[in-house]
């Protein structure tokens, strides 16, 4: 396939399509800014399509710049043996106007190949609404501000140099206090530890899912917004909906949303992080632990689609027992043969998706998380 994609690309998701049209966008300008500039005709690609025009260009069009200018005393003389018709000028036109078609039929021929190879009219693309998703559309939309908020990787080495036995609350969070020491009480190791707490540290976990909720956002026109935990305030979280990525131990914004939460992390201790079933149903366990030494190699993902604080958006949010446990969490969102199931077996009787809880279970394959299964499962409302 045209880019290394497969059959199935979905767009929506992959932007490379969109990026080659914008480089291609801006080769055409510089190019018909400099040296194309007396061109008989200009090929324009118009933001928003890849439907190419093709108008008239004059050389009056070009803004004059004296490095490119010619040389008067260099203007070749016109020949008189060579008729009116057939001037140095009229014979330059032509020769131009031959380039400038021969750019026209390798554009189309482009175009044309994007057209066939990706299976989607790509002047449908820009204009057709997006394929209905019953969460995505919920969670990204129009007329709705969705924030996304990574995890604060400096908090969590801070927490683990310091041998805390708490979670950091959001108070203490945003006050900011761990992260200052008074310099008579400072060590060399001690200033270290608040040197590291003070960096803005993110996994890369994290990063993959920002980057491809960014791609879902932008095919639904959502206005996107990335915010760094320690960036956000308690009123963020009334207005529009948010995305929390990380356990407390790495996003403390997760503590104000575990009152409604029936499966919580607890505070890790030394290479052992647990997730709490406050109310098991049937034979579920009361808990599920993911020890660092287990020969299984044991992890655990919690996905969470609630209310937002102020009751008029949503949350979603994604933990892990470790990073393959929060990409445990975000490879189930993330893959429609997983999620949708789900989200039909749990749907209303007038189709909507109601808000729901999930814990899912995985194996640690070197950093990575392997193929999960739903363990327990709540809906709320």
């Amino acid at each position: 396939m045209l880019f290394g994609r497969s059959s199935d690309y979905d767009s929506s998701i992959d932007g490379i399509v969109r990026t080659q049209a914008s480089r291609l966008r801006q080769r055409l300008d510089l190019y018909f800014s400099g040296e194309g500039a007396n061109e008989p005709i200009r090929i324009i690609l118009p933001r928003g399509t890849y439907v190419p025009l093709f108008e008239p260009q004059s050389p009056a069009q070009a803004a004059f710049d004296p490095l490119t200018a010619p040389d008067p005393a260099r203007i070749p003389v016109a020949n008189p043996s060579l008729s009116s018709s057939e001037s140095p000028r009229s014979v330059q036109t032509k020769s131009s106007t031959r380039l400038a078609w021969a750019l026209v039929a390798l554009l189309s021929i482009v175009v044309l190949a994007l057209i066939f190879r990706l299976r989607s009219p790509l002047s449908r693309e820009a204009s057709l609404p997006v394929p209905e998703h019953p969460l995505w559309n919920i969670l990204f939309r129009p007329d709705q501000r969705t924030m996304i908020v990574p995890g604060d990787s400096g908090l969590v080495m801070w927490q683990g140099l310091t041998n805390k036995t708490q979670n950091l609350s959001v108070a203490d969070y945003l006050s900011g206090n761990y992260r200052v020491e008074t310099p008579d009480k400072q060590t060399p190791a001690q200033k270290s530890v608040i040197d590291l707490a003070n960096r803005r540290y993110t996994s890369i976990v994290d990063l993959d899912i920002v980057t491809a909720f960014s791609h879902i956002a932008e095919a639904r026109r959502s206005t996107f917004e990335l915010r760094y935990a320690r960036d956000v305030r308690p009123n963020d979280m009334k207005a529009g909906n948010v995305v929390l990525i990380g356990a407390p131990v790495a996003n403390p914004w997760v503590e104000l949303f575990e009152p409604n939460m029936n499966f919580v992390f607890s505070t890790p201790l030394i290479r052992r992080y647990t997730v709490v079933n406050r109310q098991p149903v049937g034979s579920e366990p009361a808990e599920w632990d993911s020890n660092y030494d287990d020969v299984q190699h044991r992890v655990y993902g919690v996905v969470a689609f609630l209310p937002n604080l102020g009751g008029k958006g949503n949350a979603l949010i994604l933990e892990g027992t470790s990073m393959a446990g929060t990409e445990c969490a975000w490879d189930f969102v993330a893959d429609d043969s997983s999620l949708l199931p789900f989200l039909r077996r749990i749907k209303r009787a007038d189709g909507s998706i109601p808000h729901f809880q999930l814990v899912l279970g995985s194996n640690n394959m070197n950093g990575s998380s392997g193929k999960s299964s739903i363990l327990a499962w709540r809906v709320t409302d």
